[in-house]
């Protein structure tokens, strides 16, 4: 439906396309654990008319005891076509402007063979701040039908990173602020050790969107700042964070830069970091 490969639709474009049978709205805004008010509140106090909340948590897989990790390609299906998705459908996805989740969900879509999926730049607070409508309550969306493939090159597991430690095949990027890379913050999950991977290069999230108006940075300071964090963007990358979400933001910068085939690592440092994990490093990359 768009005009390019850019996974970012403007304000604009949304408003001109909001009642499009096909247009499908996702609310995806997340925090960290003990953030209130909670996200699910956030959404039922004001959201872009139609858009249905997208709970990152719902949608995982609920036997893996790391936080939102991802489900089966068949519960995916069943979750996405309960919230009224369907294959045929342009799937737009935003968040409250932080850049927290609508990013790691885009990846989630992909990663379950829907190409036709976009993300909101400047999200929930772009659209209030230029006095668009919002709307209070659940959203109701009839159900769809959704079959998912999972696309496994996508996403890493912790097998798979520990033994790229070793052979340094993909460059690991970790999208935390840098106190928490550097070992110098406590972790905010319990029993979650200081650090980062050995060899992983920090590029916080953050550093790749404009804080006052919620945009993404242009295309040129994006690649700026890959290239200040040591990255080089011709050869394989991993991306990672506190628990697979913030990752995801730097999966879509890449993606904007031409670099679409990155993976990403789902446990993150919930898992990597836990009291019996594997080696840790602290200190600047």
């Amino acid at each position: 439906m768009t005009t390019n490969n850019d996974p970012l639709v403007s304000t604009e474009w949304l408003a001109a396309h909001l009642k499009d049978a096909n247009v499908k709205l996702l609310d995806a805004t997340f925090k960290l654990p003990g953030v209130l008010p909670l996200p699910r509140d956030d959404y039922l106090a004001a959201h872009i008319p139609g858009a249905v909340y997208f709970d990152v948590d719902a949608v995982s897989d609920h036997s893996d005891p790391l936080p939102h990790m991802f489900p089966s390609a068949e519960q995916f299906g069943r979750d996405v076509g309960g919230l009224g998705i369907s294959n045929g459908d342009t799937v737009v996805i935003y968040d409250s402007g932080g850049w927290v989740a609508a990013p790691r969900v885009w990846w989630m879509f992909l990663s379950y063979g829907h190409r036709d999926v976009r993300i909101l730049n400047g999200g929930l607070k772009k659209w209030r701040a230029e006095g668009r409508p919002v709307e209070s309550g659940e959203a109701k969306a009839m159900p769809g039908a959704f079959k998912a493939s999972y696309d496994a090159k996508r996403v890493r597991s912790i097998e798979q990173m520990i033994a790229n430690v070793a052979s340094r095949t993909e460059q690991v990027i970790d999208a935390r602020a840098a106190d928490r890379f550097e070992g110098r913050a406590a972790e905010p999950r319990a029993g979650i050790r200081s650090g980062h991977i050995p060899g992983a290069l920090n590029l916080p999230y953050n550093n790749l969107f404009d804080a006052a108006t919620g945009t993404m940075k242009p295309l040129d300071d994006l690649r700026k700042a890959f290239t200040g964090a040591g990255v080089d963007t011709a050869k394989p990358i991993v991306t990672s964070c506190g628990s697979g979400v913030s990752a995801a933001v730097l999966t879509l910068a890449l993606y904007r830069l031409g670099v679409e085939n990155t993976a990403l690592y789902d446990g993150s440092w919930s898992e990597w970091g836990k009291a019996d994990g594997p080696a840790i490093a602290t200190g600047p990359a």
